[in-house]
């Protein structure tokens, strides 16, 4: 059985964690770059002599005094939610010019649109996300998401989740300091994060909110087209359903644009080859937000409602549940996060008229490997038929062929397609 993980006790390891330690070694000054929330300063503490923490006010007003002062500092140094203060990204920035020696500086924070010289060969930026399946319920025999990638994964083991115990997690979310409520607590806490978007990060980011409601009326909106290809016309017109007073698209795309740089808002790209004859296929991103329980929460379905079929309001058009693609988003996260580790790329294909769909295409230099995700316990030929059309037309560059599923156990079909409950899949 996964259990659970306590993360009140001491810090637990993140599968981001690995590739941390092997950048910091050599390079000088790395950004975590993620949602509040996602456990960015725990992470950077782990491995930091010093801290300025600029969400601070007597802190973030010396740095602001006089930037350069961090070079005082004993190293490693963390700074922690950088841009409160974002001339110090440029202080870091000579001072890794200056002496370009590893381990110097980690920076975290949610991304400003505040103007900074470039750091490109100073400071490499991380994403991180909010915690993947494995994070938080790391089962006894897993298959390797590496060895996916390379070919050689073991297809087997057996996992005691059902659909209803992903259907919790989905509700309960990613966000580390939240995993030990469950109830109203935890719907409290996550209605707080969602204001909080709204009545302090998009100002602090530059954004004169006139109308919190409205705000709050598209986000709502692009939830319930979480894990479609929506257009955001269609997600505009949802969320001001049955009112003549539609905003304007130059209203709209500000928070598009903030809450992608928050990392609020997560699209996932749609493929574009370079190197085989594919063609016709649709360059339109999948909506998903940084966690699907904040997609849950903002259209007000909860684990028992979703079992039912329960969907959202909005008029969003979709092929299957809502809760079919709140498990899709769930398995985002953890496709995301995994695929970072392996410095693999993650898009979703389509071919237009949508003759053609893959939920999630993993690209490395030595090829693709292919992911459905279908929220049931057994996989049928009807499930893997886009699957098997992408391998005749890749050829050998389709290394492998993946169902993530909500079975009970790792196998592989007799037609080569490997069929792996989600909860299975590890670094």
């Amino acid at each position: 059985m996964a259990k659970s993980v306590d993360f009140l006790g001491s810090y637990v390891r993140r599968v981001i964690d690995d590739e941390i330690d092997v950048l910091f070694e050599q390079l000088p000054a790395l950004l975590l770059d993620g949602p509040k929330g996602v456990g960015k300063t725990a992470t950077a503490t782990q491995r930091c002599r010093s801290v300025r923490r600029l969400d601070v006010a007597s802190e973030r007003e010396i740095v602001e005094a006089d930037p350069a002062i961090i070079g005082r500092d004993p190293t490693p140094l963390l700074i922690d939610e950088w841009q409160r203060v974002p001339g110090v990204f440029d202080a870091v920035r000579r001072l890794v010019d200056h002496n370009p020696t590893g381990g110097r500086f980690l920076l975290t924070g949610s991304a400003s649109t505040a103007q900074t010289h470039s750091g490109a060969g100073r400071i490499t930026t991380l994403r991180m996300r909010p915690l993947c399946l494995t994070e938080r319920r790391p089962p006894q025999h897993g298959v390797s998401f590496h060895e996916l990638l390379a070919g050689t994964a073991a297809i087997e083991g057996r996992i005691e989740l059902a659909l209803a115990d992903y259907t919790e997690e989905i509700v309960a979310g990613g966000f580390p300091a939240m995993r030990h409520l469950n109830g109203r607590p935890r719907d409290r806490q996550l209605d707080s994060y969602i204001d909080r978007i709204v009545d302090h990060d998009l100002p602090e980011a530059g954004f004169n909110v006139r109308r919190p409601a409205t705000v709050l009326a598209w986000l709502r909106a692009y939830a319930a087209a979480t894990a479609t290809t929506t257009s955001w016309d269609k997600i505009r017109d949802a969320a001001t359903s049955g009112t003549d007073d539609k905003p304007a698209k130059t209203t709209t795309q500000p928070y598009i644009e903030l809450l992608t740089a928050l990392r609020i808002l997560d699209p996932l790209p749609a493929w574009i080859p370079s190197n085989n004859h594919l063609n016709a296929l649709t360059g339109t991103p999948k909506h998903h937000l940084a966690d699907p329980a904040l997609a849950a929460r903002l259209v007000r379905v909860g684990a028992t409602r979703l079992l039912t079929g329960a969907s959202p309001s909005a008029s969003i058009a979709r092929d299957g549940t809502f809760l079919g693609a709140l498990f899709e988003s769930l398995a985002a996260q953890s496709i995301r996060t995994l695929a970072q580790s392996c410095d693999a790329r993650v898009s979703h294909l389509r071919t237009k008229g949508g003759r053609h769909e893959i939920d999630f295409i993993v690209e490395t230099d030595d090829g693709v490997v292919a992911f459905e995700v279908k929220m049931s316990a057994a996989v049928n030929d009807a499930h893997v038929s886009h699957l098997h059309w992408l391998r005749n037309e890749l050829g050998d560059d389709c290394i492998d062929m993946i169902v993530l599923n909500t079975g009970p156990e790792a196998y592989r079909r007799s037609d080569g397609v490997a069929v792996v409950p989600l909860a299975m899949l590890v670094q």
